[in-house]
């Protein structure tokens, strides 16, 4: 079936299901069905150090090999994968994660905070995500935003309750071009209700919506992005953040996949 041209490309949405080049698995995982994707170098390279993760086969890419871990948590086994950063890379490596077997993911990474009052460290859950990125349009027709799954959004806030650490949802401003967050797009971005802003939430989520999986995504506050100015924060630095988030997307991912 053909599609019709529009004035803009991201809006000639192809509903075929099949493409020319599919993702396919390339090793086996023991029947590891739920994954995390962990954005944090710094605590998959402590956790490998320490012997916790075992390397059970690598994606490829033109940027080397990637990894893909088993963690054992308490006796329940999850594959663990860094996605690599921006929507198109993680994305990607998200398909390659389900072509394995993974049916329930969590991801955990750090934001831009689009609201003062969110400290840096902060946890929050993804709900959802405005498209300002492009790759989700691959995957959805031509929409403002795209959501998590509910399964796995009562996990996460399951899992924040029984370490009683505090609960908040949050909408997120996807975008490709952190070095175009004007002063004009965080006002809009603002005034839509977004906390927060990052670079793969709405592509996550639309990818697990096409290939019907459940995903699920925790953050932590970083950076300050707002109009009267950039503030670091120094949120790459916060390693116990990082550890515990880490530590929360492996529990959730296992009371989802247990639910």
């Amino acid at each position: 079936m053909s599609i019709k041209s529009a004035d803009l490309p991201l809006q000639e949405f192809d509903f075929s299901r099949k493409a020319i080049l599919e993702p396919r698995a390339g090793f086996e995982t023991g029947g590891i069905t739920r994954g995390v994707l962990c954005f944090f170098y710094d605590t998959l390279a402590a956790l490998k150090e320490a012997g916790q993760l075992i390397v059970v086969g690598n994606l490829l890419s033109e940027i080397g090999p990637n990894p893909v871990y088993e963690f054992n948590y308490q006796g329940e086994k999850v594959l663990v994968l860094h996605p690599g950063v921006g929507a198109p890379l993680a994305a990607a490596f998200l398909e390659e994660f389900i072509a394995l077997g993974v049916k329930d993911v969590i991801a955990c990474g750090g934001c831009g905070v689009l609201d003062a009052n969110i400290d840096a460290g902060h946890a929050m859950i993804a709900e959802s995500a405005v498209r300002d990125e492009g790759l989700s349009y691959h995957y959805l027709p031509a929409g403002r935003e795209t959501t998590a799954h509910p399964d796995a959004i009562i996990a996460l806030e399951n899992t924040l309750r029984r370490h009683h650490q505090p609960i908040q949802r949050v909408k997120c401003w996807t975008t490709d071009a952190i070095y175009r967050e004007t002063i004009n797009k965080c006002e809009l971005r603002r005034s839509e209700g977004c906390k927060v802003v990052e670079m793969e939430a709405a592509s996550f989520f639309a990818v697990a919506h096409f290939r019907g999986i459940r995903f699920g995504q925790i953050l932590y506050g970083g950076d300050l992005v707002v109009p009267e100015g950039w503030d670091e924060r120094d949120w790459f630095k916060r390693s116990s953040s990082r550890e515990l988030l880490f530590n929360l997307a492996v529990e959730a991912v296992i009371t989802l996949s247990n639910s």
